[in-house]
């Protein structure tokens, strides 16, 4: 498999410094809710990290290249964009900070 980057202008937000924190939800979806709140308050922890969320139904072409099957998804970015951690369900508080430290 190659390796995949997603920069600022597919992302249609701007990158982390040294990570980002992507997630893909749908409107009705009660644990993106959630997901968002715990990517938020890691985002605000940690300097230099970022988080995008990107609605999946808006966006399905972006969904259906890099694979999304259910939301949420979580996809953490190192500072070039380079995916380095996919999660798809809701994330502990936890788990986001030990993939981000393989991000950053």
């Amino acid at each position: 498999m190659t390796e995949q980057r997603l920069g600022a202008d597919r992302l249609g937000a701007e990158l982390g410094e040294r990570a980002t924190l992507v997630q893909f939800s749908t409107a009705f979806c009660q644990p993106c809710r959630a997901t968002r709140r715990t990517l938020s308050e890691v985002a605000e922890m940690i300097e230099g990290v970022g988080h995008v969320e990107i609605d999946a139904e808006e966006r399905l072409d972006l969904v259906r290249e890099i694979g999304i099957v259910r939301t949420p998804t979580v996809l953490v970015l190192d500072g070039t964009g380079r995916i380095v951690v996919r999660a798809a369900g809701q994330p502990r508080r936890a788990d986001v900070i030990a993939a981000l430290g393989r991000a950053v």
